[in-house]
């Protein structure tokens, strides 16, 4: 009987053990990966553009990720989920690795030339635009902030 009971333990928790959860997880370019695992994971940009993650906070840009619960089962099963692989990269079809490394570092770089507008925008005190006689206009407040709404549209949209 002692033997039985052991048996169905041990049965039950290799049951429980084949049940597995996936996570995912944003990076600091905005792209998506997916983990089954809740350790830590920290990421950064560096000055190229490069996104970087880590199990450690060895950087001292890195800050650590959000993990949300997506769905039970392995990665494999959300491989190719909503146009993504596991490295949350983009992939276009017939795509070459390294014409997805070209794409990427491109990606990269917009995204951060956006983002250091757009930021200049929301740091500067008033916004202007050159004239043709090489003279400032400044901007009323309401056409300011429609500038930076729609630069922090295309910091989003660069940024996905």
């Amino acid at each position: 009987m002692q033997r039985l009971i052991t048996s169905i333990f041990v049965l039950l928790g290799f049951c429980t053990a084949a049940d597995a959860d996936v996570w995912k997880w944003v990076d600091a370019n905005g792209k998506t990966h997916f983990v089954d695992t809740m350790k830590p994971i920290y990421t950064w940009i560096d000055e190229f553009g490069k996104v970087h993650y880590s199990d450690t906070p060895g950087h001292e840009d890195a800050v650590s990720v959000e993990l949300v619960w997506h769905s039970p089962g392995t990665l494999d099963d959300v491989e190719g989920e909503e146009g993504e692989d596991q490295s949350g990269a983009y992939a276009d079809p017939g795509e070459t690795a390294e014409e997805r490394a070209e794409r990427e570092q491109a990606e990269a770089y917009y995204c951060k030339r956006a983002t250091e507008i757009y930021d200049s925008y929301v740091n500067a005190p008033q916004l202007y635009r050159t004239s043709e006689s090489g003279e400032r206009e400044y901007l009323s407040k309401a056409e300011g902030d429609a500038i930076i709404a729609e630069t922090k549209a295309k910091v989003d949209e660069l940024c996905r």
